[in-house]
């Protein structure tokens, strides 16, 4: 019998405590979850229910109160800052709701930034950047800095930096919830596409079941514990802005 592959991402028994003042405040009470390689997860919840903390635990920016995460079978709960680092830039892409480009690059300099942090020659860099700029419709933005394009170009450019190290993983936060209801159809369409061509596995955060339907399948974040809504009988799609 062949051995199960381990999942690209697991989080078992996650637990993340805050205090506020003399209150403590338990956002995630015990989230397990597997993403297998290639599979694309919908992250649904209510606006402050704790979906970008569960993100920024999984994408090693964040420590648990309890619990534990797995890379490719490899326990990270425990690692140092350095090696939790490397496995951010090496193994992890991250897309946010805010792009946070550098104002005074360009396009394509701003997705070669992180490769060439990673030790990638310029010339393979640059040549990198431009084929997924080109093929998130960019072609004619490539000199462009980010005050001299749209906000879904800007966004663009962000989904390109995220997958510049072609990584195993792909977290994303709202990643159009700052644009226009078209825009964001156009480009949470364009970011799965080469999410899918890719072969990438991903866990993308959004408050839209429109979109969250297009993925593989959909787990609720409610009251600090995760559903896998293929197992629930009824969702409910209320108080989600």
């Amino acid at each position: 019998m062949n051995k199960r592959t381990a999942p690209t991402l697991e989080l078992k028994n996650l637990h993340r405590r805050f205090k506020q003042g003399s209150q403590t405040l338990d956002v995630l009470r015990g989230v397990n979850l597997d993403i297998e390689k290639g599979e694309i997860v919908a992250l649904i919840g209510p606006s402050g229910s704790g979906k970008s903390t569960m993100l920024q635990i999984a994408g090693l920016l964040e420590q648990p109160t309890k619990g534990e995460i797995y890379l490719d079978g490899q326990r990270c709960s425990k690692l140092n800052d350095t090696m939790r680092t490397i496995l951010r830039r090496d193994y992890l892409g991250f897309v946010y709701q805010y792009h946070n480009l550098l104002a005074d690059f360009d396009a394509t300099e701003n997705v070669m930034l992180p490769q060439l942090i990673s030790g990638i020659s310029p010339k393979l860099a640059r040549e990198k950047s431009e084929w997924l700029l080109k093929r998130l419709g960019l072609e004619k933005r490539l000199k462009h800095r980010p005050a001299e394009m749209s906000g879904g170009e800007q966004q663009r450019v962000a989904i390109a930096r995220a997958l510049a190290n072609t990584p195993k993983l792909l977290l994303a936060d709202e990643p159009t919830g700052n644009l226009d209801p078209k825009t964001s159809e156009i480009v949470f369409a364009e970011l799965l596409s080469i999410v899918k061509e890719t072969g990438l596995s991903a866990l993308i955060a959004t408050h839209n079941f429109e979109l969250a339907d297009k993925m593989d399948r959909k787990v609720q974040l409610q009251d600090g514990k995760l559903i896998d809504l293929r197992a629930a009988s009824f969702v409910s799609e209320t108080n989600f802005y």
